[in-house]
């Protein structure tokens, strides 16, 4: 079968890594920024509401995470929405694209533990079930997530048990790679459907979305495999794909020219692209932080600030995290 079909079997088939909630820590799945940090939302919540007092955004619109692991990401943004104006949390609505029922059921149970029934959250199963006017979308990592093609010299990957073949690509995906000046590397599938659902159902949107890539193609292959917190790149040698299958993640650099392409030829533009770090601190985060630092021990605000650290340092990858803004 071709590689994208694998790896969507992989991640999401009936044995596949997303199908059941996965934990966060030493015994589970990698962290991200959302796990570092709840400063990580509150930065994005701040610049939020200040769309929302210019009238930018609209304040009787909704919420939306797409990929929302536990929800600590729209849960840090409700709680910094409260903060900054109670009143919106009777005009916004909220709402989680997720597929998987027992993930849905985890993100249930953390929004109860963090506001009982004060807040309600919509769940969604699809992107493209989402139907509304407005709509501010936030997403972290997950266009790595979408399955891919691996493509090299006018070729394309197949799987058979552990090995990866290789045959001639179809023309029109050899007509692609060409005009994106692509010859080796990862050709995603599904970001034009996604973008293309997300503008059919939501009428006025910005969508905020960060991730580990480029604004270009890279010519070598970036795939790699998560296993116990280590690293392999899917052509090690020492690697088995049939003990990864389901059981440890997969993912790739996102080419971030091609999520661009996908949205622009489905009615976005591109508001703003920067890497995580700048982005951030233009949201507010120093601002936040040093706020934090009034109201708190030293103590806590140490621990804070080295937590923070790793939301704009070189551990969080230096400048191969970005953010990227498209509005519609």
């Amino acid at each position: 079968m071709y590689f994208s079909d694998y790896m969507n079997e992989w991640l999401y088939g009936e044995e596949g890594y997303y199908k059941r909630f996965k934990a966060i820590g030493k015994s589970g799945d990698f962290y991200t920024a959302v796990s570092t940090s709840r400063f990580f939302g509150a930065s994005i919540a701040n610049h939020f509401f200040k769309m929302l007092s210019s009238g930018e955004a609209d304040r009787h619109g909704w919420l939306i995470e797409v990929g929302a692991h536990q929800g600590y990401l729209l849960c840090d943004m409700i709680q910094w929405l409260y903060t900054c104006d109670p009143s919106l949390i009777g005009t916004l609505k909220f709402g989680i694209v997720e597929r998987q029922p027992e993930v849905r059921e985890a993100q249930r149970a953390y929004i109860a533990s963090r506001f009982g029934e004060d807040v309600e959250v919509v769940h969604f199963e699809d992107i493209a079930d989402v139907k509304l006017d407005y709509a501010f979308v936030v997403a972290n990592e997950i266009f790595d997530a979408f399955p891919c093609e691996l493509y090299k010299d006018g070729k394309i990957a197949t799987v058979e048990g552990d090995a990866i073949l290789w045959e001639d690509a179809p023309k029109e995906m050899q007509a692609w790679a060409v005009s994106h000046h692509l010859t080796t590397g990862e050709i995603a599938v599904g970001y034009e459907a996604f973008a293309e659902s997300m503008s059919k159902g939501i009428s006025r949107c910005d969508f905020v979305t960060f991730d580990y890539g480029e604004k270009y193609v890279r010519n070598d292959f970036s795939i790699r495999v998560y296993r116990q917190h280590e690293t392999f790149p899917l052509f090690d040698e020492t690697l088995k794909l049939s003990e990864s299958f389901g059981k440890d993640d997969i993912t790739y650099d996102v080419n971030f020219a091609h999520v661009i392409e996908a949205f622009e030829k489905a009615g976005f533009k591109e508001e703003a692209y920067e890497t995580q770090a700048r982005a951030l601190i233009r949201f507010g985060l120093i601002d936040l932080l040093e706020q934090f630092a009034k109201q708190t021990t030293q103590a806590n605000y140490l621990r804070e600030a080295d937590k923070i650290k790793t939301l704009i340092g070189p551990t969080m990858m230096g400048d191969r995290f970005k953010m990227l803004h498209l509005k519609k």
